[in-house]
């Protein structure tokens, strides 16, 4: 029975040595660098409400959400190792309309149906039979460059695990592109409010207005937007940038003396405050809400390094 204990109890050690030496007491230097898709579940997309108000289904937006990018590690003291992450991802939906003609015609607010098909109580509705159609396209894009700092609690040699946290800038973009009819190049140049000679720009008046009606046209438009009256549509790029923090839990498992896989599980955490959301990377929107970028991320990175 002695005999069998002393065995087991030194066959064990040498087995697990066989199989994997263990992680050496001393500090270990070594880095890594390779591609490292993140896979995002965003609990919501910034916007998707008023883009469902807008005809669009957000539930096509690519789930998971995929980040392309790259990351590197590189041990700094101990256990401590230091990183880096830089990526970017973007998913788009789209959605081409049927159009009807609309009249007010009856006493009720609101588009109303005929409640049968001998009835005359609804408004007037007259299906577009035109081939253009108008397309509305949003595109989400994220944008990320982030730090990473970790802990290491070696296993053995050639596997690890490893807690840490990755902090730096995003920066999302909703795009959204409604149009009609197909693009032509000559188009696209034209500027949408008038004809431009000599660096000025003339905006032009419906020449079946009288002189007095044109006055008071003008007078009205002194002291509003104007309306675009040329091009084919129009692209609405809301950005915001936000500070980002996604704690994570990290296994390393190196393959080869210089090949080794990397996997990553986090949360995401990011926040655009309240009048933080730009138009067109300029003008800044006082009123737009504050939207947060939450959710479960997974990091995959097939590295080259120690």
């Amino acid at each position: 029975m002695l005999k069998r204990a002393f065995l087991f109890n030194h066959l064990i050690p040498l087995l697990l040595f066989a199989q994997s030496d263990l992680y050496p007491i001393q500090d270990y230097y070594g880095g890594g660098i390779g591609y490292s898709p993140m896979y995002m579940t965003l609990d919501s997309i910034p916007g998707s409400s008023k883009m469902s108000a807008l005809g669009l289904n957000t539930d096509n937006f690519k789930t998971p959400f995929i980040v392309h990018g790259g990351e590197g590690f590189t041990h700094i003291a101990g256990r401590w190792r230091l990183g880096g992450y830089a990526g970017i991802g973007s998913s788009s939906i789209s959605n081409i309309m049927d159009v009807y003609f609309y009249q007010e015609t009856n006493d009720s607010a609101g588009i109303q149906q005929e409640s049968s098909p001998l009835a005359n109580d609804g408004d007037k509705i007259v299906a577009y039979e035109g081939s253009f159609r108008p397309t509305i396209n949003a595109k989400f894009s994220f944008t990320l460059g982030a730090v990473m700092l970790e802990y290491v609690v070696p296993i053995f040699r050639d596997l690890e695990i490893s807690g840490g946290t990755l902090m730096g800038i995003g920066r999302v973009n909703v795009s959204i592109d409604q149009y009609t009819g197909e693009a032509q190049w000559n188009s696209l140049f034209s500027n949408y409010y008038g004809t431009v000679e000599n660096g000025i720009m003339y905006y032009n008046i419906d020449s079946s207005y009288t002189s007095n009606q044109a006055d008071s046209v003008i007078a009205g438009l002194q002291s509003t937007t104007l309306t675009p009256v040329n091009g084919y549509g129009g692209l609405t790029d809301l950005s915001g940038t936000f500070f980002n923090f996604q704690p994570y839990v990290a296994v390393k498992w190196q393959i080869m003396d210089r090949v080794g896989l990397r996997l990553s599980l986090g949360y995401n955490q990011g926040t655009i405050g309240h009048g933080q959301w730009f138009l067109n990377g300029r003008k800044q929107i006082s009123d737009s809400p504050k939207s947060s970028l939450r959710g479960l991320t997974i990091r995959t990175m097939f590295y080259f390094g120690l």
